[in-house]
């Protein structure tokens, strides 16, 4: 039996806004929201990918994208971005 990967992934947006979200299919899901499929980037594009994790199950990618989306998990983001640029 094949184990399905879900993934966590954060887009920048246009605005400047950041979206959260998981997927099964990173690929599929990126397509959805730069062609305007998601009711939450139809409004306001998509800029790029910024940043994605792997998981084994939905659940872990689940609290991983709960995490991101609190006050510690953003903060932890922006010094992941900021090292990977650095």
């Amino acid at each position: 039996m094949m184990m399905e990967t879900y993934w966590v992934y954060v887009l920048e947006l246009m605005d400047g806004r950041r979206y959260t979200g998981h997927t099964n299919n990173l690929e599929r899901r990126r397509q959805e929201h730069q062609t305007g499929r998601s009711p939450f980037t139809r409004k306001t594009q998509m800029k790029r990918l910024l940043y994605f994790e792997q998981y084994d199950t939905r659940s872990e990618a689940m609290k991983r994208e709960k995490f991101l989306k609190s006050g510690n998990g953003r903060a932890w983001l922006q010094q992941r971005l900021a090292e990977q640029s650095a």
